[in-house]
């Protein structure tokens, strides 16, 4: 092979995955949606690594990502809609656009300014844009229906929150989730499904609104959380073999014992 850059050759070598002459079968008959679901997952992996601070593993995860990149550029390329660079420019125009406090004239010495600006460009960007196709309120269009549900409830209400449509602080917002949580029981007392998925989803929206008052992030949290619990749980387990027992042969109250002291064994680190 001839000497190229390694992003050249990770090019060459997704063309020739997708070459109907001689190339990849699998490769060859994915598509936009077969590729995204694989594109998501990657993401996550790269934040898996990060949270473990992990770099050897960011180092490959960064490289499953971008090959996602690569992969949706070739098929866009081979139906004639766009290539890689093409990929590349608009995110170089889009970040020199959004940065005009170094690439052009605009002052801007702290992180704040810089945020606001930011939003400022990205504002009359949306506006720039065709109208909503549903009739979405400007200032809640572009936030991307295919994110986390959390994340994507965190940024409409940030949104809304710009137009002073938000609680000053956290002391309303529980006593909203406890006017959803009566709600939803009000609801699985009915045992009507539809509605009670409704309230669910309601009680969810405003778990996500505390988080942006508490200043964190659900998605982080709860995958922090999930990352408690499967330790949590193995640990429990271990304990349960190590005195004899399995999991299918223990009752809830013996496994809530083992529980119970995989939590103390945590504190005791």
């Amino acid at each position: 092979m001839p000497s190229t850059t390694a992003l050249q050759e990770l090019l060459s070598i997704m063309a020739r995955l997708r070459n109907p002459d001689g190339g990849c079968p699998w490769d060859l008959e994915q598509t936009f949606a077969t590729i995204a679901p694989y594109t998501i997952e990657e993401a996550y992996e790269v934040e898996d690594a990060i949270a473990r601070n992990d770099m050897a593993a960011l180092k490959d995860e960064l490289g499953d990502l971008l090959l996602q990149v690569v992969f949706h550029a070739r098929m866009a390329e081979e139906a004639g809609h766009f290539d890689f660079n093409d990929v590349a420019r608009s995110i170089a125009d889009k970040m020199i656009r959004r940065h005009p406090h170094v690439f052009g004239d605009v002052s801007a010495d702290r992180p704040e300014t810089v945020s606001a600006n930011w939003e400022a460009i990205k504002a009359a960007e949306r506006a720039a844009k065709p109208a909503e196709p549903d009739g979405i309120s400007p200032v809640l269009a572009g936030v991307s229906p295919g994110l986390p549900g959390m994340t994507r409830a965190v940024k409409l209400q940030n949104r809304a929150a710009r137009v002073g449509f938000d609680w000053p602080d956290k002391a309303p917002v529980i006593e909203k989730i406890r006017e959803e949580l009566e709600e939803l029981e009000q609801e699985i007392a009915s045992d009507e499904t539809d509605k009670i998925a409704e309230e669910y989803g309601d009680f969810l929206f405003i778990i996500a609104n505390l988080g942006r008052h508490l200043k964190l992030d659900p998605e982080d949290v709860l995958r922090r959380a999930n990352r408690k619990f499967e330790h949590r749980f193995s640990k429990m387990e271990s304990i349960l073999q190590q005195s004899g027992k399995m999991l299918a042969d223990c009752d809830l109250a013996t496994m809530d014992v083992a529980w119970n002291l995989a939590k103390l064994a945590e504190k005791t680190k």
